[in-house]
């Protein structure tokens, strides 16, 4: 398990595009290594982390999606 620290809003907002496309894939790899321990029939250490992966998962989307609203491009 990679057990990262959760990235606060603000946070996010002071780094760069590069190093929040590193954390976006960071958190995927680490929700779906937890995901998959799952479906082979194993128990989710915390529970409560594949959650918390998943929002901050979307908050980097978010952030990313108003970085390119604001720069006039979409996707």
């Amino acid at each position: 398990m990679f057990a990262m620290a959760i990235i606060r809003k603000k946070e996010m907002r002071e780094m760069d595009d590069s190093t929040l496309e590193k954390k976006l894939t960071d958190l995927r790899s680490e929700l779906y290594s937890e995901l998959g321990f799952i479906a082979a029939g194993g128990k989710a250490s915390n529970p409560g982390r594949i959650r918390e992966i998943r929002r901050t998962i979307a908050r980097i989307l978010t952030l990313r999606g108003e970085r390119a609203a604001k720069g006039g491009v979409a996707g």
